[in-house]
């Protein structure tokens, strides 16, 4: 099951810009390890989920994963062939609105050298600059 949002209010949005660095979700909450973006970008449901799948499997289910990124942003895509009318095209899925600062992803009951490889498999998943971040005061 693809992560998305229940429900939408309005369904299609404006893109948007991802201008200066993260002032929200900049820090390490739960866990001891996580991947900080380097960059801004637009991170796909499938992505998330991808990377998710592979800290999983490298950890084999030891410890504890948070996801600390949610696709809520739709974006759309036209038909192919389909004139430039009509207006805007239909929901094609979600992404995450990622700013550089932003913790992806964070884990915890695991060594240092788990986690460490386990993110490094995640951030090949990844369509951003990641860097690999430790909790302060551990």
């Amino acid at each position: 099951m693809a992560l998305q949002p229940r429900k939408r209010k309005f369904r299609k949005e404006f893109r948007g810009k991802m201008r200066g660095i993260a002032g929200a979700n900049n820090t390490i909450t739960f866990g001891d390890y996580g991947i900080k973006a380097m960059q801004s970008a637009w991170i796909k449901e499938r992505q998330i989920e991808a990377a998710r799948r592979a800290i999983t499997g490298s950890i084999k289910r030891k410890g504890k994963v948070w996801i600390k990124v949610f696709p809520h942003k739709p974006y759309t895509q036209k038909a192919t062939n389909s004139k430039m009318t009509q207006g805007k095209g239909d929901v094609e899925g979600y992404v995450a609105v990622v700013k550089p600062g932003t913790i992806l992803f964070e884990m915890g009951g695991v060594t240092e050298q788990e986690a460490k490889e386990a993110l490094r498999l995640a951030s090949h998943k990844l369509p951003v600059k990641t860097k690999f971040v430790i909790k302060k005061g551990i």
